[in-house]
């Protein structure tokens, strides 16, 4: 059966379409979807394409960012406002990958995909979607439980999230393949201090789970202590009970989480070397 191809300037009618017909697919960069199509899927007829200029838009200049889930990844690594993510979005992918792959796209990408749906789950991002009843907000948690099961015809159409402080944002990805393979694993993680205590952490793990997960264990064993060699000895030595990472041609299920405390441990400590 051929493809069809749609092309929509307002979310209304785009997502009309994507409610009605359960082949119709939303194409944003293609990066993952296009791949599906070509490896024989044939549950895909319809790419539908939103030309919505909000899509686009960027808005990193104050206390808030909020940034259109039609960005890509490239756009991300070249601006000057966002550099604590340039690490993130150069992560991901070469540069053609770069250059197509957008926001939204990314968080709905299988494991061991969705590097960027990470960094959002660490930063407390809130990802907003909309279908022809209207717009709802969600957590990136909320958002990631829900992720799969959301009313047909939904587009994500931006992400928002505090500016980090300097130096409290963390990430680090662990692939087989350097410098654009897929993820052994990544972690995300915000260690806000005061005084030199840890304030409400948030340890993200990307390809430990179905989607992008929080390490509420971590965080608790981080929260109002210092960070110091011990807390984070306890932190790692919890880290992995909360995952269920899958066995795939990237690594097994046992060696995410044998390597998860190890790298968790080297990011922890790099937050801590910096601070003395």
């Amino acid at each position: 059966m051929p493809l069809a191809y749609q092309s929509f300037s307002e979310l209304s009618a785009a997502a009309a379409l994507l409610g009605a017909d359960s082949g119709a697919r939303l194409l944003g960069g293609g990066t993952l979807l296009v791949r599906r199509v070509n490896e024989g899927d044939t549950s895909i007829d319809t790419y539908v394409r939103l030309r919505d200029p909000k899509l686009l838009l960027l808005d990193a200049a104050g206390e808030t960012v909020r940034l259109g889930a039609g960005i890509t990844m490239s756009r991300i690594a070249r601006e000057p406002a966002l550099t604590f993510l340039a690490p993130v979005a150069k992560a991901i992918g070469g540069p053609a990958v770069r250059a197509a792959a957008t926001i939204g796209g990314n968080l709905f990408a299988p494991s061991p995909y969705g590097d960027f749906g990470v960094a959002l789950l660490a930063l407390g991002a809130t990802i907003s979607v909309e279908n022809t009843r209207g717009t709802s907000e969600f957590p990136a948690e909320a958002f990631f439980d829900a992720r799969d099961d959301l009313d047909a015809g939904s587009i994500v159409t931006a992400v928002t999230f505090r500016r980090p402080a300097n130096g409290a944002f963390r990430f680090l990805k662990v692939s087989r393949v350097r410098p654009k393979g897929a993820a052994v694993l990544s972690i995300a993680a915000m260690v806000n201090r005061t005084n030199g205590i840890v304030v409400e952490p948030r340890i993200a793990f990307g390809a430990m789970a179905k989607t992008a997960i929080r390490a509420h264990g971590a965080e608790n064993a981080l929260n109002g202590m210092a960070l110091t060699a011990e807390s984070i000895e306890r932190a790692v030595g919890i880290a992995a009970e909360e995952t269920s990472p899958a066995t795939d041609a990237i690594a097994s299920g046992w060696y995410r989480k044998t390597v998860l405390p190890v790298h968790l441990r080297r990011l922890l400590l790099d937050a801590l070397a910096e601070e003395v």
